[in-house]
């Protein structure tokens, strides 16, 4: 279960300005529009098309049309600057598509009013060529989700056929950024670029790094004042950061941090007490699914290996003692090291051991050093035959 989420590219925190019809300044406030989207949606006759932006403030409208009889429209309105907007037809929020608008854009739009949303076709900006291809390709990936993942009932499986499918949207985007990284389209690509939160930097291609730093100085260079290019220096730097720790983490060269807390019976217990053995940190809570689905993988491995110098160290975000001491029960958690300080997130360990979401594991060799963190199911047991089989 995930705490935090990677970048937002929603334009937030941002006073915009709405606009409509086709005089070239609003009636409203008197401000000159400075972009011009115009288009045909086929069987969309009569239908209201806005577009809308996200602030600290909630959604704001920033201009708004109605299409004709035919489907046609032409849309003016003024923007602050360069950033994330979505465009929505009819009064439907699904039936929305976000696109990167810019200062001076003119913007042809094409499509037809059932696949507004999936595949529209985009003319007319720097960006809109990369958009539409990006548009067919994330409807292919979502149709064969749709097909594929629901027959898979294994999760390891599941979650490899998710990371396949997703192969040819995510190869189109770092070849995009690559190509050109300053087009504001990678705002919408950027998230393709990212660890996932299922596999973190275990399968992520390390290049994405350097092609991440490459669009956030095309970005400083072309679009320092907006506060898009300020979120993505943020994440470019906290990604660096954290797959610096990572591979630190996988060197086995860092020692884990200590921890030193009471188990359900009160006694303190001591991770460096099980120095010599091969040993998985495994980091949970009662009331978190995805652990509680992941359990019955780590009471098998333990198992499986026990005999052979592998504990297992769980520590618990719980807050409820009690929820905490069923959950154990329930599971069939055998192992006798289970331990919280019952702070939740709040506890230090989630700054010490850099958890953003749990569950969350630390597999440690014999010498108390960390050689893998966020392993799971078959990666798991393989980093594990491998420390075990050291001495």
């Amino acid at each position: 279960m995930n705490r935090f989420s990677f970048l937002s590219v929603l334009f937030s925190g941002i006073v915009l300005f709405s606009a409509c019809g086709d005089n070239n300044l609003d009636e409203k406030t008197g401000l000159e529009n400075n972009f011009h989207i115009e288009g045909h949606i086929q069987g969309a006759a009569n239908e209201k098309l806005k577009i809308e932006a996200q602030s600290q403030q909630g959604v704001i409208s920033v201009a708004e049309t109605t299409t004709d009889a035919s489907g046609n429209f032409e849309l003016d309105g003024n923007i602050p600057g360069m950033g994330i907007y979505s465009m929505t037809l009819g009064g439907n929020s699904k039936n929305a598509v976000v696109i990167p608008l810019d200062v001076n854009d003119q913007l042809v739009v094409n499509a037809t009013k059932e696949n507004f949303a999936i595949t529209p076709s985009f003319s007319g900006t720097k960006w809109a060529k990369p958009l539409t291809k990006y548009m067919v390709l994330f409807g292919d990936f979502a149709k064969k989700q749709m097909e594929q993942l629901p027959n898979i009932k294994d999760p390891e499986q599941q979650l490899a056929a998710f990371s396949r499918l997703k192969q040819p949207i995510v190869k189109f985007s770092q070849q995009q950024i690559r190509k050109d990284p300053g087009n504001p389209v990678n705002m919408i690509l950027i998230n393709l670029m990212m660890p996932s939160q299922e596999e973190g930097f275990a399968n992520w291609d390390s290049q994405n790094l350097e092609d991440l730093r490459k669009m956030e100085a095309a970005f400083q260079r072309n679009y320092a004042d907006s506060p898009i290019t300020g979120m993505i220096s943020q994440q470019v730097a906290a990604i660096d950061a954290q797959y610096q720790s990572y591979q630190q983490y996988n060197a086995g060269t860092m020692a884990a941090p200590e921890i030193a807390l009471k188990n359900p019976s009160g006694t303190e217990l001591r991770l460096s007490a099980l120095k010599g053995k091969v040993v998985l940190i495994d980091f949970w809570a009662s009331w978190c699914a995805p652990c509680r689905k992941e359990n019955p993988n780590v009471v098998r491995m333990y198992q499986k290996y026990r005999n052979q110098g592998f504990e297992v160290f769980s520590v618990s975000l719980d807050q409820d003692p009690e929820a905490w001491k069923g959950a154990i029960a329930k599971d069939g958690l055998i192992w006798k090291n289970h331990v919280s300080d019952l702070m939740g997130w709040q506890t230090p360990l989630v700054q010490s051991y850099g958890i953003q979401g749990i569950p969350h594991t630390v597999l440690l060799n014999r010498e108390g050093n960390i050689v893998g963190v966020g392993l799971r199911g078959a990666k798991l047991e393989q980093k594990l035959i491998e420390q075990l089989a050291k001495n």
